[in-house]
Parts: C-alpha cells; structure tokens; sequence
C-alpha cells in the first residue's frame, strides 16, 4: 500500500532570527486559544503586550542556538521525517508544523493533490495537553473542513507510558547516565495549572495534596498532562536503576503571571546547587526533538544559573532527535494509532 500517509507534527519555529520573524511566530503561537485560553479580546490585549519586548529577546536567543542549516528543532524534525522513510511504507512520510513552516495547511492539501485519503497524524509530543496535541488535531479537523478534503485520519495517541518510547529514551539517555553524576533532573515543559483543571473531569484534582498526580485516577490520568510527565519520570528511572534521590522532577518556561505547575526548574537547579550538587545531568522528556527549550533554556540560561548558584558542570542530555531506536519505536505507535478523525 502507497496511498498512506504518514505525518509529523512538531511545534514549529520563527523562518528566521529577524525580530519582524520571532514577531510573527510568537503572535500566532500565543493567539492561539489552547495555548494561553483566555476569551479572544483578553487575549489580543495580552499578546500584543508580550509582543513589545518580547520578540526582540526571543530573537537573540534563537541567534544563540541556530544552526547553519537553519532552526535546530526544524532540522531535527526533518532529520526524524527522513528516518522514518526508511520504517514507514505505507505512503510518504511528510512534516509540518503547527506554527509557521510548513504549515499543516500546506502538507494536507498537497497530500490531497496527489490523491492521499488516508492519513496517520503524528502529534511529536509524549504527554498530553491542549496546548499540543489537541491544537494539531483541531487545526487538521479545521484544514480538512474548510477545504473540503476527502481523507480519513488515525491519531497517535499520547505515548508517555508506551514501552517503545520509554526504551528509546533509555537507549538514547544511557551513554550520559553511565558517567560520574551527582544528580539527573527531568526538566518537563510548564504549563499554567488552570490547563489541568480545566480538564479534569472529578473537579478537584490537584486541589488537594501534591501527590495526587501520582495516585491519578485512569479518568484523570487521560488528560492530567502533570501526572503523565510524572508516570514518565517514574518508569524511566525505574528502566534506568536509579536509586531515591539520585533524580528529580521540574516543570521549564514559565510564561506570564499565571500559577504554573510546580516543582520550577529554575528553583530546582538552584536549590539542588545550594545541597552540594556539584555535577547535574539535566533531560527534557516532554520534547523529541532539541530546541530553543532545551538548547538555550536549559543549555545554556540553566548552564549559567547552576553554575552561579554553586554548581560545577550541568550536562544537557539531548532529546530522541532522530535516533534510530527511536524511529523504530515511532513506526509501532504510528501503526497501531486508531481511526479517530
């Protein structure tokens, strides 16, 4: 069979490092409902005041991190679409983006040019939340709508726990952990909380003690994007021998005054500097593919701030990228994705 697409999605990135580019970027990312979810003219009002300072700082960092070959998470993104040739033959294996280029729009519609109907829709994200995987099947749901385009779609599903993906992410990790080490942390993506309890269908999740995550309900499991990154956490360190102590978990990228969920990452790095870590090893498993994130964020901002704090060597451990082990476990997700849409 040919006539099967495969499509990533990962979240995108600015064309460039011009501030008039991380501009345009930023403002669609940031109006868009899932990700910060306020009623359309709050939002605009919000956005258009991150947009005065903002860019311009963005626009150094991205400078910081890029690559020749243009932005590190797109290449990487195209360097996985590659991989992924060679295990999906079903049909093309296509890339896009949710934010910037190539857009989602695009890919669909060229796929529907060339007679695709069928097509197996990867959201690039371990856990799930709105602000990820929802906004790449409701921007699908909306493209396939509003161009009326005849094609059936199944839909990886989150693969936090999945065996495949957890072995991958030992595989890739080892070579790091089988050095001297005085602590690894596991530095997830934020989110404000407000996002957690939106969904949660018992109404009181996370409103009562700080392990609840790790006592989910399979109902709140389902969408507790916390409780999945903790479920991630625990069968990582579990696959890996590592004792009590030795590892922990924090939520990155903090945006605006909203509560975010906790355990931050920068008061973890501090705080675990100021107990004598003198050398941390620091994972981002929430992304697949290294970006500003993890290279600039974590890399270098975490780099420096451990440092200052008391600490000696912080060692960013890349993400899956287009590891091998990776793109074989990748192909078994996507064939067993269900026809959803």
């Amino acid at each position: 069979m040919t006539d099967h697409a495969l499509l990533l999605v990962n979240l995108g990135s600015p064309a460039s490092t011009s501030v008039a580019d991380v501009r345009s970027y930023l403002n669609q990312f940031l109006m868009d409902p899932y990700v910060i979810d306020l009623p359309w003219p709050l939002r605009r009002l919000l956005v258009s005041l991150i947009l005065i300072k903002r860019p311009e700082q963005s626009a150094h960092a991205y400078a910081s991190i890029w690559w020749e070959e243009g932005s590190p998470l797109v290449v990487l993104s195209r360097r996985l679409q590659q991989a992924m040739t060679q295990e999906w033959t079903r049909g093309p294996v296509v890339l896009a983006m949710r934010y910037g280029e190539p857009s989602i729009e695009t890919v669909l519609t060229r796929l529907a040019q060339q007679g695709i109907k069928q097509v197996t829709l990867a959201p690039l994200y371990p856990q799930f939340a709105d602000s990820t995987v929802t906004t790449v099947i409701e921007e699908a749901k909306r493209v396939v709508k509003a161009n009326k385009l005849s094609m059936q779609f199944s839909i990886v599903q989150p693969f936090y726990d999945q065996p495949e993906y957890l072995e991958a992410l030992v595989a890739s990790a080892r070579p790091h952990l089988e050095q001297d080490y005085d602590h690894l942390l596991l530095s997830f993506h934020g989110l404000p909380e407000r996002h957690l309890h939106k969904l949660d269908p018992t109404g009181n999740h996370c409103f009562k003690n700080e392990d609840c995550c790790q006592k989910a309900s399979p109902a709140v499991l389902a969408t507790c994007y916390r409780a999945q990154c903790l479920r991630t956490a625990q069968a990582f360190a579990e696959r890996m021998g590592l004792p009590e102590g030795k590892w922990s978990v924090a939520f990155q990228s903090r945006l605006g005054r909203a509560k975010w969920i906790e355990p931050y990452t920068e008061a973890r790095l501090d705080a675990l500097a100021k107990e004598g870590v003198k050398k941390i090893l620091v994972m981002c498993p929430a992304f697949v593919a290294d970006c500003i994130e993890t290279l600039e964020e974590i890399g270098d901002r975490g780099r420096e701030q451990f440092i200052e704090a008391g600490g000696e060597e912080l060692v960013l451990v890349p993400c899956l990228n287009d590891n091998p082990q990776w793109a074989a476990a990748l192909k078994k997700l996507c064939e067993r994705a269900p026809l959803t849409l």
